[in-house]
């Protein structure tokens, strides 16, 4: 099991928006086949940068408000949010040195 944390409604607000590092949300459902195939990688990406970037799963059967307050409509989509606010996303089960382009800019090495 990867350090990544399981993000819901109530939790959000203190651990994206308030965190001192970027986070990587993971917006993905039990029956999503891509989401699987994706989690994997989310997981790798957890460890690899731990302390760097916090990652975090979040339901969106489970939690329709965040996923509504950021237009998440198909998925997986990931997000990155820096200082609080989303500075990248991507849509769909891609590879991971597509998630690493868009992430390496936003971590302090």
């Amino acid at each position: 099991m990867g350090k990544y944390v399981i993000l819901n409604d109530d939790n959000f607000e203190q651990e994206v928006i308030k965190s001192d590092i970027p986070v990587l949300i993971d917006f993905w459902a039990e029956w999503c086949m891509p989401c699987k195939m994706i989690a994997p990688i989310v997981e790798e990406l957890a460890e690899e940068f731990d302390g760097k970037l916090k990652v975090g799963k979040l339901d969106v059967d489970s939690n329709p408000k965040v996923s509504m307050q950021f237009g998440i409509r198909s998925i997986p989509t990931l997000l990155l949010f820096k200082s609080g606010q989303p500075v990248d996303q991507i849509i769909g089960a891609v590879p991971k040195k597509a998630i690493l382009q868009k992430i390496l800019p936003h971590i302090e090495s």
